[in-house]
């Protein structure tokens, strides 16, 4: 009977110092995608010793959402499926039949800056820069259904510059403009999401 050949022992150690240098070339070589997030514009703080002041704002320039604990939708009052929102918040972000009861309109104007930071052109609308969003939640709200309702908010602004983009640059979605032009864009229609402290609010039956 023949004898059996011996394998070569491996040393451990060399594995673990190669193992090592593989770690390290992965994670210089490798990127990691990092979430954005939602953009939103904070009040800046108050001084010392001052009083917060009394804003005065039309009760027509306010949309309130709100997420109750049962995670029911309820926009300006009344129950909504949240497949309905995003149409909902584009009328109201719009006012095209300049309803008394929607937010006020005004002309407005932003300029299209070139490279060099001279204007290029100049665009004119009419919107409700005075409108907000208000979205509130109850304490009981489940973190998905208000990422859900959220990101329909934000997709309504989307498809609102991105409507306005298409019109005003020979059929270019917003996605497909210059980052001079997005920012015109923006200024005409900025994303006014006001997001207030969570509350016991309770469900609506």
């Amino acid at each position: 009977m023949a004898n059996k050949r011996k394998l070569p022992e491996i040393n451990a150690s060399q594995m673990a110092d190669i193992s090592f240098l593989l770690l390290i070339f992965w994670l210089c070589s490798t990127t990691m995608s990092t979430d954005q997030g939602l953009s939103r514009r904070l009040p800046p703080p108050l001084p010392p010793n001052m009083e917060k002041p009394d804003v005065e704002v039309n009760e027509r320039n306010i949309f309130i959402v709100l997420i109750n604990s049962q995670n029911q939708l309820l926009v300006q009052g009344e129950l909504m499926d949240v497949r309905q929102l995003r149409e909902e918040a584009k009328t109201f972000i719009l006012n095209a039949e300049n309803d008394i009861h929607m937010p006020e309109l005004f002309e407005v104007t932003a300029d299209v800056l070139d490279k060099n930071g001279n204007v290029e052109r100049a665009l004119k609308t009419v919107t409700t820069k005075n409108h907000v969003i208000s979205l509130q939640n109850d304490r009981g709200t489940t973190y998905e259904k208000y990422i859900e309702v959220q990101n329909e908010l934000v997709a309504a602004y989307s498809e609102v510059r991105d409507a306005y983009s298409r019109r005003e640059f020979g059929g270019l979605s917003f996605n497909e403009l210059t980052p001079e032009q997005q920012e015109a864009v923006q200024t005409l229609f900025p994303q006014k999401i006001s997001e207030a402290e969570p509350k016991n609010y309770g469900g609506k039956k």
